[in-house]
């Protein structure tokens, strides 16, 4: 079987500072991987190298069995497949968001306004915030914003969903909406690449959880693996502070 993410001898230098040092890492069709980790660890930019948002400094990227790292690659096409959710929502204040919806749609896979409009309600509907299609972002919540940024993702009928933090710019009372979409989004089989430091979401919906620390994966394996029973001290230090900050 394909995986859906495999990434090979993965180094990213910004300057002098070598951010990830060598991650070799799979994603299988239809898992769900939580990355975990302090900041500074190297997780985002893992998540953007997978789409090329940042270019690897040495490695391989597949997406599918597709190299998105070889020369010739169509990386255009790949990264249709690929749909991204940023930690900044990354709305287009001007459009509604019925509009913001629709945009790449039409852009990128030139489908009709028509069928544009009807598959950018589908999915305001499925993150549950159809009644807002003709609101612009300036007058929606954070929550709300961050849910019609999730339904622009996958009115592109992405086969790879990557989340980079998508609930730390979040007042801690919208974080659970966004979430409930997230697993959802799971229950129905969407493969899900999620930076997050959300540990309830990684232990209850996460297949494979993978902790980073100094551009190294330092744990991967289950929940209740990685999460309940943590071999490395590492892994141990940083559980402690981020599950019982107050100790």
């Amino acid at each position: 079987m394909t995986h859906a993410v495999e990434i090979r001898d993965l180094h990213k230098y910004f300057g002098d500072n070598e951010v990830l040092k060598g991650i070799d890492f799979t994603v299988e069709p239809g898992q769900v991987v939580c990355v975990i980790g302090p900041s500074g660890s190297g997780k985002s930019t893992l998540l953007r190298c997978v789409n090329l948002l940042e270019t690897p400094t040495k490695g391989k990227v597949f997406v599918n069995g597709r190299e998105l790292t070889h020369p010739d690659a169509d990386i255009d096409a790949t990264r249709r497949q690929v749909g991204m959710v940023f930690q900044q929502f990354n709305l287009f204040p001007h459009l509604t968001a019925l509009q913001n919806v629709m945009i790449a749609q039409q852009r990128v896979l030139n489908r009709s306004k028509a069928e544009a409009e009807i598959v950018a309600r589908e999915n305001l509907d499925k993150v549950g915030v159809a009644d807002k299609c003709h609101e612009y972002p300036g007058k929606l919540s954070g929550g709300q914003q961050q849910r019609v940024a999730i339904a622009r993702a996958l009115a592109m009928n992405p086969a790879l969903m990557l989340f980079d933090e998508p609930t730390s710019a979040l007042d801690p009372e919208l974080v659970g909406d966004v979430l409930a979409v997230m697993r959802k989004l799971a229950e129905e089989g969407m493969t899900m690449l999620v930076v997050t430091h959300e540990m309830g979401f990684a232990r209850e919906v996460a297949d494979r959880v993978v902790f980073m620390d100094g551009g190294v994966i330092v744990e991967d394996g289950t929940p209740a693996q990685v999460v309940g029973d943590p071999q490395q001290e590492r892994t141990r230090s940083f559980l402690r502070r981020v599950l019982h900050p107050e100790g």
